[in-house]
C-alpha cells in the first residue's frame, strides 16, 4: 500500500499507478484507493492508527485503553483472535450491549466514502443503534475496497457459501454530529471509532 510504505514504511521508493482515482479537484492526478480511505475516515471523525505487524497492534490496542480508561471494563467480542488480545489486557469479555466498547473485525473499509462495512459475521443481527458507541475495529490493508460495490463483491467471493446477512456500513464517526447517510447506514447513530489497520500487502 503505498500511502503506508511511503509514510511508515523503510521503502519509500516504490510507486504503483494501480487502485488509485482522478482527485476531484485535479482530473490528471490520481489519488491511491488507500489514502483516499484514509483522508475520507479521517474527515468522517475515525481515529486512524497504522500497525506494521502484530506487535505493533498489539501495543496501539493497549494505547486505545489507556487513552480512554477502559481497562477492567466489559467488551464484546467473539473473534477468536482478537479474543486473546482481550485476555490478555485485564478485559471482561461480555454479551452485554451497555459494555464500554466492541473489539471486533470488519468485512471491508470502502475508500470513497472513508466508511467501514460490517455483516452477521461481525455484528450477528444487531442494529449499530443498539451497540456500544466506542468501537475498536482491526482489518487488513488488503481489505481496502474502492467502493460499496467492489466490497459487496469481494463479499460474494468470499462467502461461496452461507453468505452473511445484516449488511451495513458505518460512515459517521463524529458522535458530535450526524453527517450524511445512505440506504446502508440510516438511521445508524455515530460512534466513536479506532481502526487498527495491519499492513498485509
Amino acid at each position: 500500500m503505498n500511502l503506508f510504505k511511503k509514510i511508515f514504511g523503510p521503502n519509500s521508493d516504490s510507486n504503483s499507478d494501480e487502485n488509485t482515482e482522478k482527485s476531484p479537484y485535479n482530473p490528471s492526478e490520481s489519488i491511491p484507493t488507500d489514502e483516499l480511505f484514509t483522508n475520507k475516515f479521517i474527515n468522517n471523525g475515525g481515529k486512524f492508527i497504522y500497525c506494521e505487524n502484530p506487535v505493533e497492534l498489539n501495543e496501539n490496542f493497549v494505547n486505545i485503553l489507556v487513552e480512554n480508561d477502559w481497562f477492567e471494563n466489559k467488551v464484546i467480542c467473539d473473534n477468536q483472535i482478537l479474543l486473546q488480545i482481550v485476555k490478555e489486557n485485564n478485559l471482561k469479555i461480555s454479551k452485554d450491549l451497555d459494555s464500554k466498547f466492541i473489539f471486533t473485525t470488519c468485512e471491508n473499509l470502502i475508500a470513497d466514502e472513508g466508511s467501514i462495512l460490517f455483516s452477521s459475521k461481525q455484528i450477528q443481527q444487531k442494529k449499530p443503534n443498539d451497540l456500544p458507541v466506542n468501537f475498536i475495529v482491526y482489518a487488513t490493508t488488503s481489505q481496502i475496497a474502492k467502493n460499496k460495490s467492489d466490497g459487496m463483491r469481494s463479499l460474494k467471493n468470499k462467502y461461496v457459501t452461507e453468505y452473511p446477512t445484516n449488511i451495513t456500513s458505518i460512515t459517521n464517526f463524529n458522535t458530535e454530529s450526524k453527517g450524511e447517510q445512505d440506504f446502508l447506514n440510516y438511521g445508524n447513530s455515530p460512534k466513536n471509532m479506532y481502526l487498527l489497520l495491519l499492513e498485509d500487502l
